[in-house]
Formats: C-alpha cells, sequence, structure tokens
C-alpha cells in the first residue's frame, strides 16, 4: 500500500495565511492516517512596507499536523493536533529562499511519508 498524497491550494495552519505569498498543503493519507503538511511564509507587512516575520526569527515555516476527524470532506489541519517531532529543517530566517522554503516542505513530504510507511502511529494527545 501507497501513501495517498494529495497537494492543495490552501494555507493548512496559521491565522494570518491569507497574508502570505507562499502557501502550501500536503494531505498524507495511509491505513486511517490522515496527515496534514502546511507551509506559509512571505507574509506581507500590513502598512505594504515588504514582508514580516510569521514566527520568531523566520519567514518561511512548515509544520505538521493530524487531519482534523470530524472533516471528512477537505481533511483540514487539525492546529490542536500537532506534530513536533519533525527531524527536517521546519523553519527559514532568509525572506529571499522561495526555492529552499519549497524543498523544506517537499523534505517534510518525504519525511513523514516514510515515517508513516514504517509503521508509526504519531500518537499525540489533543491541546
Amino acid at each position: 500500500m501507497d501513501v495517498k498524497k494529495t497537494e492543495r491550494g490552501w494555507a493548512g495552519h496559521f491565522c494570518c495565511a491569507d497574508r502570505c505569498q507562499f502557501r502550501r498543503n500536503t494531505l498524507l493519507e495511509y491505513d486511517n492516517i490522515s496527515i496534514v503538511v502546511s507551509s506559509v511564509g512571505l507574509m506581507r507587512g500590513l502598512n505594504g512596507g515588504g514582508f514580516e516575520e510569521i514566527g520568531l526569527d523566520r519567514y518561511y515555516e512548515t509544520m505538521v499536523f493530524h487531519s482534523n476527524p470530524k472533516d471528512e470532506r477537505y481533511k483540514d489541519a487539525d492546529v490542536q493536533m500537532q506534530i513536533y517531532d519533525i527531524e527536517n529543517c521546519w523553519a527559514i530566517s532568509d525572506p529571499d529562499s522561495e526555492d529552499l522554503a519549497n524543498t523544506m516542505h517537499d523534505n517534510v513530504v518525504i519525511e513523514i511519508e516514510k515515517r508513516l510507511l514504517s509503521g508509526e502511529r504519531f500518537e499525540v494527545e489533543r491541546l
């Protein structure tokens, strides 16, 4: 059985994602487990003055979540069910790094795929 991978066109997390020019959202499904890998970055400043950091010392970030079990249609991220133990790079501090941000997202997707195929269940407690 392969991991089913679906690329989606909306942000999977971050309250200011509507201001981000960089957004990726990948749904991974395997053996009744649905995981969302979400990346955001290049957040436009409120006054049109360049880009703002989206977190401490970062302009791009990738986060991983279980999908919302009640959302059977879109299987969007349940941001209260974040998976924290990501081994790959998940933050970039240089705003001129869109190519690197795509690579970061892809590397986290590959990591999660491998971990799913190895049998990891990604148990987390709901916040």
